[in-house]
């Protein structure tokens, strides 16, 4: 649930690149499978991991995991934006425009 005009909040935790471009994801595809989003982002398991354990510490993302399709024995990892991390990435961005804006 993203708000047209969000306060603009510059948000450290979010705006490291990798977990910017996670959000930013997140934002636009919804959920996401873990697998998926590591390959989009052309990073590591671990870097993936990292970011979203950051991520999920400061309850911006929330990470599920799934039996696989068609019930294989192994488990996929769906990851979402919270609605407290939709909240800040868009703050984030607002942040942003604004120091573009040179305000």
């Amino acid at each position: 649930m993203t708000s047209d005009n969000p306060q603009p909040v510059f948000n450290e935790v979010i705006h490291a690149p990798i977990r910017l471009r996670i959000c930013g994801l997140l934002d636009t595809y919804g959920t996401m499978r873990f697998d998926v989003l590591r390959d989009t982002l052309e990073i590591s398991d671990a870097t993936c991991s990292k970011h979203l354990k950051t991520l999920a510490e400061h309850g911006y993302v929330q990470l599920n995991k799934r039996t696989g399709e068609g019930g294989k024995a192994y488990k996929v990892t769906w990851v979402k934006l919270t609605q407290e991390g939709e909240q800040a990435f868009q703050s984030h961005v607002a942040a942003l425009r604004q120091i573009v804006a040179g305000q």
